[in-house]
């Protein structure tokens, strides 16, 4: 039986999956968690066997727990969920050593199979994304400035280029306002740029907006 955690913030999402994994005799879901510290705390605590966890919870992301569960848990298979197709975010995911990264809209067969072949010891990625990440990947490998990002400075521009103010973004992400213009400066700093209008103008040619 594979005994499953779901991290996400959003309560009819994890009874979404809750209904919809109930219907397999090999999955269990054992617990739920909200955001990453309660994660944390339940995979002290507990044992399970695969972790699907939401990219872009609000206060500490996915990305962050991830880097949390290596350190304490390396062996643990992490699912990465994210309601954005934008392969950058697999990217950040596999980098961050994720086992898989999905789509929220991914048919159920697909998570299913994920959930499977990642317990089993291996790593998976949508075949309908595969093709756009290989490209993203070869940017990494090339140097792409964006790649000079920490993964929240990743968060915080996509936000950004998508049209959100300052003020959305800290509510968001549960970030002071300060705290969100001083990730923008970076990220402005490290790709070379002056305005937002720049960023969102950087986003489109490089393949990060659809």
């Amino acid at each position: 039986m594979i005994e499953l955690l779901i991290v996400d913030d959003h309560t009819i999402f994890r009874s979404g999956l809750r209904r919809m994994l109930s219907d397999e005799a090999d999955i269990h879901v054992a617990d739920e968690a909200s955001d990453g510290a309660g994660a944390l705390a339940k995979i002290r605590s507990g044992k399970f066997d695969v972790v699907l966890m939401d990219i872009n919870m609000a206060g500490r992301s996915g990305l962050d727990t991830l880097e949390s569960i290596r350190a304490e848990r390396p062996e643990l298979p992490v699912i990465m969920l994210s309601m954005y197709p934008e392969e950058q975010y697999a990217v950040l995911a596999l980098r961050a050593r994720a086992n898989a990264y999905l789509s929220k809209d991914v048919e159920p067969q697909e998570l299913l199979t994920a959930i499977r072949h990642v317990v089993g010891g291996g790593r998976y990625v949508s075949p309908r994304s595969a093709a756009n990440l290989l490209m993203q990947m070869d940017r990494a490998r090339e140097g792409a400035p964006h790649e000079k990002l920490t993964a929240r400075e990743m968060q915080v521009m996509m936000k950004i280029v998508r049209g959100m103010s300052l003020t959305d973004v800290g509510v968001q992400m549960c970030l002071s306002v300060k705290t969100v213009s001083t990730y923008r400066v970076r990220i402005l700093e490290k790709l070379g740029l002056a305005s937002n209008a720049e960023l969102v103008q950087y986003a489109m040619r490089n393949g990060l907006l659809d």
